[in-house]
C-alpha cells in the first residue's frame, strides 16, 4: 500500500480472482459486510451461491460439492471461522478438500494493537490447525488468491486467505 494514499479490495478484484480460478460454488454465510460482493456474484452466471445458516456447514457442504466435481470456495469471517473448527477438522482437513478459504479478518489493524480478541486468535487457530495463510489488504495483494488456490490444489489440503480490508472495499 503506497504511503499517504488509502487502498482497498474492491469486490470486483475478488471476483475476477474467483472466476480466475474457476471457482464453481461459493460457500458462505450471508452478512452485510459483504453486500456489494454478493450483488457481482448473484450476477455472476458462472457461480452458484450456496449459503449456511452456521460457518460449520460451509466444511460439509464444500466438501460434498468437491466430492461431486465442483471447485467451491468458502467465505466466512474469522469469528466463524474459530466456531467450527470441528467442522473443519473433520471435513476439510479429514478428507484433505482442497478448498480455499476467504476469511474476513475481523479487528486486524496491521499495527498489532488489537482491539477485538478475534483478530488476535484467528492466525493461531489456523496455525494449529497446521493451515497455511495469505493476507490481501488492498488490490495489490490480489495476486496472493491464486497463490492460494494453487497451493491447495498441489497439497490437497485447506489454504487461508485472510481479507483484512472486509470493511472497506466490499462495502463501496
Amino acid at each position: 500500500m503506497a504511503q499517504g494514499r488509502e487502498a482497498s479490495l474492491s469486490p470486483e478484484t475478488i471476483l475476477a480472482e474467483l472466476k480466475k480460478n474457476g471457482i464453481s460454488h461459493v460457500i458462505w454465510l450471508p452478512d452485510s459486510e459483504t453486500n456489494w460482493l454478493f450483488m457481482l456474484m448473484k450476477a455472476e452466471p458462472s457461480l452458484t451461491l450456496v449459503g449456511v445458516t452456521r460457518e460449520g456447514l460451509a466444511f460439509s457442504t464444500a466438501a460434498g460439492v468437491w466430492a461431486g466435481g465442483g471447485k467451491p470456495v468458502v467465505l466466512v469471517q474469522n469469528t466463524g471461522l474459530m466456531e467450527s473448527g470441528d467442522s473443519l477438522r473433520g471435513w476439510a482437513l479429514g478428507l484433505n478438500v482442497p478448498v480455499v478459504m476467504m476469511v474476513g479478518y475481523r479487528g486486524y489493524t496491521r499495527h498489532g494493537v488489537n482491539t477485538d480478541t478475534a483478530a488476535t486468535y484467528t492466525e493461531r487457530f489456523l496455525n494449529a490447525f497446521g493451515i497455511n495463510y495469505y493476507l490481501v489488504e488492498d488490490d495489490g495483494d490480489a495476486p496472493r488468491i491464486s497463490i492460494a488456490f494453487e497451493e491447495a490444489a498441489k497439497t490437497k489440503r485447506p489454504v487461508a486467505v485472510l481479507v483484512a480490508d472486509e470493511y472497506h472495499g466490499f462495502n463501496r
